[in-house]
C-alpha cells in the first residue's frame, strides 16, 4: 500500500470523515439510537483556524477539542456559528443519518427475504417504502419499546455466538412477529410483509447457521454511510481520496461492500482511503464536530424533544438518502436537503 496519494494531473478531492454513535452491529438497546457520519471538504488551514476559535471561545484546554465541547449548553452560540451561514462548513460538508431501529428493520426485511412480492424482486425504492411503513406501523401499534424488543431479538439472532443462542432468539423473534401480524389496524401491506418474514425465520440448525453467516458484517450502518460519501463526493468528477478517523469496522471487506453497492459509477473516482488519528488531522476533528452535532439533534428529534433552531441548522447538511423517517406525527423533524495508513481500493 502506498504511503501517499498517487500524483495525477486532475486536482485531487480529499474529504475528511468521522462518525458519532457507532456501536458496530449492536443497533438497539445500546448507548445511542442514532448514527451520524459526516464528511467535510475543507483545507487544513481553515480547519486549524476553526478549531482555534472553538478552543478560545469555549475556553477548552484540551489538546484535541471534541464534539462534546461545542455541544455544551454554554457553547450554544458557538455551535450555531459552526453550523450557520457564517461558519466554515455550510456548502462544504455532508451528513448521512441513520435511525438505527429503522436500519435494523431494513436488514430484517432484506435478510429474511420479506421484500419480494408475486411479481419478483421489487425496486429499491419500493423496498424502502415497505420498510418505512412497517417501521412506522409497528412502532405505533406495538409501541416503540415493544417493537424494539422484536428488533433486538433479530439483532441477537444475527449476532449469536452459538447455535443454542441463535435458536432461542429466533423463537422469540417469531413470537414477536406473529403477535404484530395479529394486531388489528396494521396496514395490509405491513401485515403481508410481516407474515412473509415470519415464514422465513429458520427453525432448523442449517437455516439458522446460514442466517448468521449472511448477517455477519451486514448490519453495521457505517457501510451504507461510506457508500453515501462516495456517491455524494464522487459526483464532483474528480479523483477522490477519503481521510477517515481510525475505525476498526471499516475492514477491506466492508470497504469493498460500500464501493460495490451501486453500479452507476459514482464510486469510480475513489483512489483510496487514509485512516488517521483524529488528533493528527484537524479536518477530521471538524467532521467529528458535525457528526456529533447531527447525532445529538437527530436523537432529540426521535425522542420528541426537537430543538427547532438546531433542526433548521443541521437540515442543509443531511443527505436525502439517509436512513431516516419520522415515526411520530405532529413534531418538528429533520428535512434532508434536496439539492493510520493508506489503503488502496482494489
Amino acid at each position: 500500500m502506498p504511503s501517499a496519494a498517487p500524483s495525477r494531473t486532475a486536482v485531487l478531492l480529499e474529504v475528511a470523515c468521522d462518525e458519532s454513535g457507532s456501536e458496530g452491529e449492536k443497533l438497539v438497546r445500546g448507548s445511542t439510537d442514532t448514527f451520524a457520519h459526516a464528511s467535510v471538504d475543507v483545507t487544513t488551514g481553515a480547519a486549524l483556524a476553526t478549531i482555534e476559535r472553538v478552543r478560545v471561545e469555549a475556553r477548552s484546554p484540551a489538546t484535541e477539542v471534541k464534539a462534546s465541547v461545542v455541544l455544551r449548553p454554554q457553547n450554544r452560540r458557538l455551535l450555531e456559528w459552526l453550523l450557520g451561514e457564517d461558519g466554515p462548513l455550510l456548502g462544504r460538508a455532508h451528513v448521512h443519518l441513520t435511525d438505527k431501529a429503522l436500519h435494523l428493520t431494513g436488514r430484517l426485511v432484506a435478510l429474511l427475504g420479506g421484500g419480494e412480492g408475486s411479481d419478483g424482486a421489487p425496486s429499491e425504492r419500493d423496498v424502502a417504502r415497505r420498510v418505512e411503513l412497517l417501521h412506522r406501523s409497528a412502532s405505533r401499534r406495538l409501541g416503540p419499546a415493544a417493537w424494539e424488543t422484536v428488533l433486538a431479538d433479530f439483532n441477537d439472532v444475527v449476532r449469536a455466538r452459538s447455535l443454542q443462542d441463535a435458536a432461542a432468539s429466533a423463537s422469540a423473534l417469531r413470537r414477536g412477529l406473529v403477535g404484530l401480524a395479529d394486531l388489528p389496524g396494521l396496514p395490509a401491506d405491513s401485515g403481508e410483509l410481516v407474515r412473509s418474514v415470519v415464514a422465513a425465520v429458520p427453525d432448523d440448525p442449517e437455516g439458522l447457521l446460514a442466517l448468521v453467516a449472511r448477517g455477519r458484517g451486514a448490519l453495521d450502518p457505517i457501510v451504507p454511510a461510506l457508500a453515501e460519501v462516495l456517491r455524494h463526493w464522487g459526483g464532483a468528477g474528480r479523483p477522490l481520496w477519503v481521510v477517515h478517523d481510525v475505525q476498526a469496522t471499516l475492514t477491506d471487506a466492508a470497504i469493498r461492500t460500500a464501493v460495490g453497492s451501486s453500479a452507476d459509477g459514482w464510486s469510480d473516482s475513489l483512489e483510496g482511503i487514509s485512516f488517521v488519528d483524529s488528533q493528527d488531522d484537524p479536518r477530521v476533528q471538524l467532521a467529528d464536530f458535525l457528526a456529533g452535532a447531527a447525532r445529538r439533534v437527530a436523537s432529540h428529534v426521535l425522542a420528541g424533544e426537537a430543538d427547532p433552531v438546531l433542526v433548521e441548522l443541521i437540515s442543509p447538511y443531511v443527505s436525502p438518502r439517509s436512513t431516516w423517517v419520522d415515526v411520530h406525527e405532529g413534531r418538528d423533524g429533520i428535512r434532508p436537503r434536496q439539492t493510520a495508513g493508506r489503503r488502496v481500493i482494489q
